[in-house]
């Protein structure tokens, strides 16, 4: 209904902004990152939205890029994840954090958030897994050039790495999160991979 929202920001809150728009102000609740990222009203902000409609309530829930809103998108429709829930989430762990969380099942880092158990973050990963797209993770600034065949030999090699990481101890989420920012060409092999991983990691 509410593709975004962009005005200035009339009143801060403990989980939501007032926002400003043609004579009209909006609550729309925000992740604390969000908030944090605040500094005076009065200044321009324009947030993606999810129009959530209940029973006995409506309420709007803004979200920096199109990016974060399609992931809480995800979220609210795991079993027993409410707007709410998922916003919590998001005020826990970044976009690229809980990414990494899900595809390297790593049930501990998701439930460290508050409000989110084991069984609800075993729930999060077993749903969402295969929704995630690596490339979102890893990213491709190749994959715009037509033609070029690299693109998925970089991305098999550093899942490669990221499992021989994990075999020598690290964690899933660690492993990954250090091989993603990792510079990749097509002709590095998977040791050299892991030896600047565990440069980074040392």
């Amino acid at each position: 209904m509410i593709a975004f929202i962009k005005g200035q920001i009339s009143d801060i809150d403990t989980d939501k902004l007032v926002i400003e728009n043609q004579g009209m102000g909006y609550n729309v609740f925000v992740t604390s990152r969000v908030l944090s990222g605040v500094n005076t009203l009065g200044e321009t902000i324009k947030l993606y939205t999810y129009f959530s409609v209940k029973e006995d309530s409506m309420s709007l829930f803004g979200f920096p890029s199109k990016d974060e809103l399609n992931l809480f998108r995800k979220l609210i429709n795991v079993n027993g994840i409410g707007p709410k829930g998922a916003l919590s989430l998001l005020s826990f762990m970044s976009i690229d954090e809980l990414r990494l969380a899900i595809l390297s099942e790593d049930t501990k880092a998701i439930s460290k958030a508050p409000g989110i158990g084991a069984k609800t973050a075993s729930r999060i990963i077993i749903d969402l897994k295969d929704k995630i797209d690596i490339e979102n993770i890893f990213g491709n600034p190749m994959k715009e050039q037509e033609g070029n065949s690299s693109a998925g030999g970089d991305e098999s090699i550093r899942n490669d790495a990221v499992e021989a990481l994990v075999a020598l101890g690290y964690s899933p989420s660690q492993a990954l999160g250090v091989v993603r920012n990792l510079p990749v060409s097509e002709h590095d092999s998977v040791e050299n991979i892991i030896k600047n991983a565990l440069k980074k990691m040392i």
